[in-house]
C-alpha cells in the first residue's frame, strides 16, 4: 500500500485538515500519478459540506488533477513514467453497459466510480481525490495532459473545462453562431474562451457589472447586465445558445426569450430550488432546454487536445493547501478570478 498525505473533510461541518491514507499499489492496467496540481472546484464544497446529501467522511476532495507519472503496470501502453497526466471527475465505470461503449461514461447504468466522494466499482472501497500526493488510476481514465499547456492553469480543464466544452460541441458550437454565457465565474470564464475558439460571438449576461472588461479581455465580444431589464429586449430571439452557469436562483424564462426559433439553452448550475418554466416559453419558437453532466473520457481528451491547439488555460490562483478553508470561504464571496489551484507540493512532509 501507498501512504498518501492528503486534506480532508472529516465532518460536514468540520474545516479541511490533514489526512494520512493508503492508495492501492497499482495493478496491471494501472497509472501512478504523483499530482503537482489540484483545482477547487465549487461542487467541493458543496460535497464537504454534505449540501447535496450522502456525503462520505473522511472526504478528500479534489477532481481537476495534474501531475506525473510515477509508475505504470506492465499492460499500460499509453503513458510512461515521467509522463503529464490529468485525471478528471471519474476513475472508473462499469465499461460494459450502452453509455460506457458510447464514450459517455458519466451515465454510466451502473454507476460511476467518482474520483472522491464515492467507491470504487467494488461498490466497497471509497474513493479518495486530488487533494493528495498521489492516485492510481486505470489508464482507461487518464488522460493525456498535452505539452505546452501551463499545468497549474490546466489543471481547472479537468471539470471545468470539459463541462463547457460538451455543451458547445453538443449543440455544434461554430463559427456565425450567437452563444450568450449566463454567469462569468469558473464555469462561465471557460465557457467564454471555448465558444469564441470555436469562432462564435459571445455575450456574457452577468448581475456584475464589475466582469465587463475580464468578459472582454477572455475572448467575449459584448458584456450585457442582467439587473438592467432593457437587456432582455435588446437581446429578444438573438441567441443561437446559451450556457447558463449559474446555480442560485433566477427565471429560466427570461432567458428563454433570448433564443432564436430552435435555439437551446443548456443549463450547467444547479439552483437550490426547482425553477419554474412556462410550456410557451419552449413552444413558441420551438426553444429547447438543456442539460449536461461533464463528458466522457475521448470527449475530455478531445477537449484537452483543443485547449492545447488554442493555448487556452483556466485563470487561476495558486494557493498552499493550508490555504483551502480560506479559499472555500473566498468561493462563497464570489472571490477568486476565477479558479483557485492547490500547489501539492506545499503537502511534501
Amino acid at each position: 500500500m501507498l501512504k498518501t498525505n492528503s486534506y480532508a473533510a472529516h465532518t460536514a461541518g468540520s474545516p479541511l485538515a490533514p489526512y494520512s491514507f493508503e492508495r492501492r499499489e497499482p495493478g496491471p492496467e494501472d497509472v501512478l500519478i504523483d499530482i503537482l496540481y489540484c483545482g477547487v472546484c465549487h461542487s467541493d464544497i458543496h460535497q464537504a459540506r454534505d449540501e447535496w446529501g450522502g456525503s462520505i467522511f473522511p472526504m478528500v476532495p479534489g477532481h481537476e488533477i495534474v501531475g506525473r507519472v510515477a509508475a505504470v503496470g506492465d499492460k499500460v501502453t499509453r503513458f510512461k513514467v515521467g509522463d503529464i497526466a490529468g485525471v478528471g471527475c471519474m476513475v472508473d465505470s462499469c465499461r460494459t453497459c450502452h453509455p460506457c461503449h458510447d464514450d459517455h461514461e458519466q451515465f454510466c447504468e451502473k454507476g460511476a466510480a467518482w474520483t472522491y466522494n464515492g467507491t470504487e466499482m467494488d461498490r466497497h472501497t471509497p474513493t479518495f481525490g486530488g487533494y493528495s500526493t498521489r492516485i492510481v488510476v486505470a489508464e482507461r481514465f487518464t488522460l493525456k495532459v498535452p505539452a505546452g499547456l501551463d499545468l497549474a492553469a490546466a489543471a481547472p480543464l479537468l471539470c471545468a473545462g470539459i463541462t463547457t466544452y460538451s455543451p458547445l460541441r453538443q449543440w455544434q458550437c461554430s463559427p456565425g453562431n450567437r452563444v450568450g454565457v449566463v454567469g462569468l465565474g469558473g464555469l462561465g470564464h471557460m465557457a467564454v474562451k471555448l465558444a469564441a475558439s470555436m469562432g462564435a460571438e459571445v455575450t456574457v449576461l452577468s448581475t456584475s457589472a464589475a466582469k465587463g472588461a475580464d468578459a472582454l479581455r477572455l475572448g467575449a465580444h459584448a458584456f450585457e447586465s442582467t439587473r438592467d431589464q432593457a437587456t432582455f429586449k435588446k437581446l429578444a430571439g438573438r441567441l443561437d445558445l446559451i450556457i447558463d452557469t449559474i446555480s442560485a436562483p433566477h427565471d429560466y424564462n427570461a432567458y428563454l426569450g433570448l433564443l432564436r426559433v430552435r435555439g437551446a439553452m443548456v443549463l450547467l448550475g444547479v439552483p437550490p430550488q426547482p425553477t419554474p418554466v412556462a410550456a410557451f416559453m419552449l413552444i413558441s419558437g420551438n426553444r429547447r432546454l438543456a442539460g449536461s453532466l461533464i463528458g466522457g473520457i475521448a470527449e475530455t481528451q478531445e477537449m484537452l487536445d483543443h485547449c492545447a491547439k488554442h493555448g487556452i488555460v483556466s485563470d487561476i490562483e495558486v494557493i498552499p493547501i493550508q490555504k483551502i478553508n480560506e479559499a472555500y470561504d473566498r468561493m462563497m464571496k464570489g472571490d477568486v478570478r476565477y479558479r483557485f489551484v492547490i500547489d501539492i507540493a506545499s503537502l511534501a512532509g
